[in-house]
C-alpha cells in the first residue's frame, strides 16, 4: 500500500494535519494524482543536487501533462482547469531554483511519514498535546475575530472623519458667507437667526470631533490590548512551535495566519494615523475654546507610532531556520566553509515594501567567525509562492578567523559541540515619515569543522531546543538544566518517525528508558541529566547513549529501511525480554533486535526446542554491521541464512516473524531476488566458472546451548555446497566454514 494511500485512511484529526501543509507551493491534487510515481522518487537526495533536481521537475511536469491528457479526454473541466494552473506554477515557480521543490516535496513526504507514526502510537506525547492544545486553537479564533473587529471600527471611523469634514466645510462655508455681508445686513433679524443655527453647528463640530477622537482612542486601545496579550502569546507559541519542529517535532504553520494578524493591524494603524492627520487638518481651518483636537491628538498620535514600531519589531522573524542543504533533517548544525540557507519574513505585508527594505546578515560578536557569501540582500514578495514579504540567504559560509598568532582557534576535530552561537539580522523600514530599526536572530547555532561532530552538535541542538523556548540564551550549556523523561523519550521517538519514517512505541521507549537509567522506572516526572544522555558512557560500554541510538538511526536509513517502515524490526527490546517474548511461540519463531554491545548492529533471535521436547533454547547471531549490510541485503540474508547441527543437512531455522507471521510473507517483497531464481551451476555467468551466491552459515555445537565463535557469510553456491555434503566429511566441512552462532 502506498503512503498516500494510507494517509487517506487516517482519521479526521490527522486527516487536518495534513491538510495544513499542502498549499500552492506543493498543490495536494498533484500529489494524489502521482502518488506512487512521487513516492519512487529521491526527493531529499536532489534537495541537495541541483542538476538532479532539476531533472525531477521536468519529469514532474511531464507526468503532469500526462494526466492532462487523461482527463482532456474524460472532459473533466475543473480538474483541467486545475492541472493547467498547476504546471504554470511549477514552470514558472520553480525553474530558475528546482531544488526548492525537491526540499517542499521532501518535507511534505517526512511530514505524512510522521503523522502516519503519531497515528500508530496509543497515545500522543506531551509535548505534541501542548503544541495541539483547544486553548491554542481558541486563542487564535479570538486573534482572528478581534483583528477583523479592530479593522472594521478602523473604517467605521473613516466614516465619521468624513462626516466630520463635510460638517465642518458647511460650517465654514456658511459662516464665511456672514462674514461678507454688509454691517447693516449682519443685523438683520435673518441673520441673528443664521448665526443661532452657526452655532449648534459649531456644538455638532465640537461633539463629533469629541466623539471622532473618543472612536480613534477605543481603537487604539483594542491594538494595544491585542498587541500585548493575545497576538504576542501567539507569536510566542508559533516560535516554540518552530523550535520543536526543528527538532523533529510536527510542522509548524500559523505563519500565514500571523501575517494576515500584523497586516491587518499595521493597515489599522496606519489608517488611524491618517485619521489623526486629517483632524489636524481640519484643526488648522477651525479651532476654537474648548477644542479637543489640540489636547488629545498629540498623545493619540503618539500612542500610534508606539504601537507601530512594536508591531513592526516583532513582524520581523525567522522563518526558515539555518540549514545546511547537505543536511536537511539537522538545523541549526552549520559546518565552516560549508554553504547554508535561511529564510526570513516581514510579517506586515505591505506593498509599497517590496524590494525597499534590505537585510544584513551577520554572525555573533565573538569575532570568531566570519560569514563569507552574500550578506546583504533585499525582502521582496516575488521569491514567495504566498507572496510573502520575505529574503532568502542561500550562499551563506561560516568561516573561523585566524587567531593573532597566525593559527585557527578550535579548528579541527576538537571544536567544542556545546558552544552555542547566533546569527543575527538587521534591517531599517521608512515608510509614512516613520524610521524603524529592526533586529532579529536564528535560533543558537552549532559549529563544527567535521562531520565526525554533526551527531554531538545534533545533540546539543536537542537538548537546547527541549529545554528552554528562551531563543538567545548561548551560555545555556555551562549549566544545562535537566530534562523531563517523557518529552525526552517523544522527541527521540521524532527522530526515528523524521529521519527514518518510523516513530517508536511504548514498548521501544520503555526500553530505551530502562537503558537510559539503568532500571526499569516510571518515566512520567523523571529528570534526565544532560551527562547522562549525551556525555557519559553506558554501564560496561565504550560510548555513550547518543553515539549508541545515533549509530542505529544510521544504520536503519542506510541499509534496512524498508522494513523499519513496514513495522517488522521490533529493534529496541532487551535479550531478557525477547527470551519471554520467544519461549512460548513455535520453534522457528524469531525477532530482531538491535545490538547493545555493538554500534550500528543488527541481530536476530530464533526460539529452538531441544530432542527431549521439554526445552526449548535461543540462537542470537553475531550482529550485522552496516559491512556486511554493504554486501548483502538484509532480507536475503534472512531468506538465506543456514544452520549446521552435527550431521544435519544445512536449514534456515528462521521460519515466523514474531508472532506469528510467516517470514517470506513479512520479507518477500524486499528480497533482491526470489529463491528459485538463485543462480545453478548449468545457468552459466562467467564463462569456465561456476556462479556463486553469498549465504550466511552458522554452526550450532550439540554439546553447548551458547554458541562460542563468531558466524560470518560463506561465499558458495547452494549447489556447490551439495556437492562438499556428497564428498567431504562433517569434519572437513566445518574446518572450512569454521563459522558458528553466538549469543549476543
Amino acid at each position: 500500500m502506498s503512503q498516500w494511500s494510507q494517509v487517506q485512511q487516517l482519521e479526521i484529526k490527522f486527516l487536518e494535519q495534513v491538510d495544513q501543509f499542502y498549499d500552492d507551493n506543493f498543490p495536494m491534487e498533484i500529489r494524489h494524482l502521482l502518488a506512487q510515481w512521487i513516492e519512487s522518487q529521491d526527493w531529499e537526495a536532489a534537495a541537495n543536487n541541483e542538476a538532479m533536481a532539476m531533472i525531477l521537475l521536468q519529469n514532474l511536469i511531464i507526468q503532469v501533462d500526462e494526466q492532462l491528457d487523461r482527463v482532456s479526454q474524460e472532459k473533466n473541466l475543473l480538474l483541467i482547469h486545475n492541472l493547467k494552473r498547476i504546471r504554470k506554477l511549477l514552470q514558472g515557480k520553480y525553474h530558475g531554483n528546482p531544488m526548492h521543490i525537491a526540499v517542499i516535496i521532501s518535507n511534505c513526504l517526512r511530514e505524512e511519514r510522521r503523522i502516519l507514526a503519531a497515528a500508530s502510537m496509543p497515545v500522543q506525547g506531551p509535548l505534541e498535546k501542548s503544541l495541539q492544545s483547544s486553548v491554542v486553537s481558541e486563542r487564535q479564533r479570538n486573534v482572528e475575530h478581534k483583528v477583523s473587529a479592530i479593522k472594521n471600527s478602523a473604517q467605521m471611523t473613516d466614516q465619521d472623519v468624513k462626516y466630520l469634514e463635510d460638517l465642518q466645510e458647511e460650517f465654514d462655508f456658511r459662516y464665511k458667507t456672514i462674514q461678507s455681508l454688509e454691517q447693516n445686513d449682519k443685523n438683520s433679524a435673518l441673520i441673528k437667526q443664521e448665526m443661532l443655527a452657526l452655532q449648534a453647528m459649531l456644538n455638532t463640530l465640537d461633539y463629533k470631533r469629541k466623539e471622532v477622537l473618543g472612536k480613534i482612542g477605543r481603537v487604539i486601545h483594542e491594538i494595544d490590548m491585542l498587541m500585548s496579550n493575545m497576538l504576542t502569546e501567539e507569536l510566542l507559541d508559533w516560535k516554540r512551535r518552530q523550535q520543536i519542529a526543528c527538532i523533529g517535532g510536527p510542522l509548524h504553520g500559523g505563519l500565514d495566519q500571523l501575517q494576515n494578524c500584523f497586516t491587518l493591524l499595521a493597515e489599522s494603524l496606519f489608517q488611524v494615523r491618517r485619521q489623526l492627520e486629517k483632524l489636524d487638518e481640519l484643526l488648522t481651518r477651525l479651532t476654537y475654546d474648548g477644542d479637543p483636537i489640540p489636547v488629545q491628538r498629540p498623545q493619540l498620535l503618539e500612542k500610534v507610532n508606539f504601537l507601530l514600531y512594536n508591531l513592526f519589531r516583532n513582524s520581523f522573524v525567522v522563518e526558515r531556520q539555518p540549514c545546511m542543504p547537505t543536511h536537511p533533517q539537522r538545523p541549526m548544525v552549520l559546518k565552516t566553509l560549508i554553504q547554508f540557507t535561511v529564510k526570513l519574513r516581514l510579517l506586515i505585508k505591505l506593498p509599497e515594501l517590496n524590494y525597499q527594505i534590505r537585510v544584513k546578515a551577520t554572525i555573533d560578536n565573538n569575532r570568531r567567525f566570519v560569514l563569507c557569501g552574500t550578506h546583504v540582500k533585499a525582502m521582496n514578495m516575488d521569491e514567495s509562492a504566498n507572496g510573502s514579504l520575505s529574503v532568502e540567504f542561500r550562499h551563506l559560509q561560516p568561516k573561523e578567523m585566524k587567531t593573532s598568532a597566525g593559527s585557527k582557534g578550535n579548528e579541527g576535530p576538537h571544536m567544542v559541540t556545546e558552544e552555542l552561537h547566533s546569527i543575527s539580522f538587521e534591517t531599517q523600514v521608512c515608510l509614512y515619515g516613520l524610521t524603524i530599526n529592526l533586529e532579529t536572530s536564528s535560533l543558537p547555532v552549532v559549529m563544527i569543522s567535521n562531520v565526525s561532530q554533526l551527531p554531538n552538535a545534533w545533540a546539543s541542538i536537542i537538548w537546547y531546543n527541549l529545554s528552554t523556548n528562551d531563543p538567545q540564551n548561548l551560555s545555556f550549556f555551562n549549566n544545562p538544566p535537566a530534562a523531563t523523561l517523557s518529552q525526552l523519550l517523544e522527541v527521540l521517538s521524532w527522530q526515528f518517525s523524521s529521519y527514518v519514517g518510523r516513530g517508536l512505541n511504548s514498548e521501544q521507549l520503555n526500553m530505551l528508558a530502562e537503558k537510559l537509567m539503568g532500571q526499569p522506572v516510571s518515566y512520567n516526572d523523571y529528570q534526565l541529566s544532560w551527562a547522562k544522555f549525551c556525555k557519559e558512557h553506558l554501564p560496561g560500554k565504550s560510548f555513550t547513549f547518543w553515539v549508541w541510538l545515533e549509530a542505529i538511526l544510521d544504520l536503519i536509513k542506510k541499509h534496512i529501511l524498508p522494513l523499519w517502515i513496514d513495522g517488522y524490526v521490533m529493534g529496541f527490546v532487551s535479550k531478557e525480554k525477547e527470551r519471554i517474548l520467544l519461549k512460548d511461540k513455535t520453534p522457528g519463531t524469531f525477532l530482531l533486535r538491535f545490538s547493545e554491545s555493538n554500534l550500528g548492529g543488527i541481530t536476530f533471535t530464533w526460539v529452538d526446542q531441544l530432542e527431549n521436547g521439554k526445552y526449548v533454547t535461543f540462537h542470537s547471531v553475531e550482529p550485522y554491521n552496516k559491512g556486511r549490510l554493504s554486501a548483502l541485503p538484509f532480507a536475503d540474508i534472512l531468506r538465506d541464512y543456514k544452520v549446521i547441527m552435527a550431521d544435519n543437512v544445512p536449514e534456515n531455522p528462521l521460519k515466523y516473524l514474531y508472532p506469528d507471521i510467516p517470514k517470506d510473507k513479512a520479507f518477500g517483497k524486499h528480497y533482491s531476488c526470489q529463491p528459485n531464481e538463485v543462480s545453478k551451476p548449468s545457468d552459466g555467468g562467467v564463462k569456465g566458472y561456476v556462479p556463486s551466491v553469498f549465504i550466511p552459515v552458522s554452526k550450532i555445537l550439540n554439546d553447548s546451548i551458547e554458541p562460542h565463535s563468531p558466524s560470518d557469510l560463506l561465499p558458495m553456491s547452494p549447489s556447490v555446497y551439495a556437492v562438499l555434503r556428497e564428498h567431504l566429511s562433517p569434519t572437513a566441512i566445518e574446518t572450512a566454514v569454521s563459522v558458528v552462532n553466538f549469543s549476543n
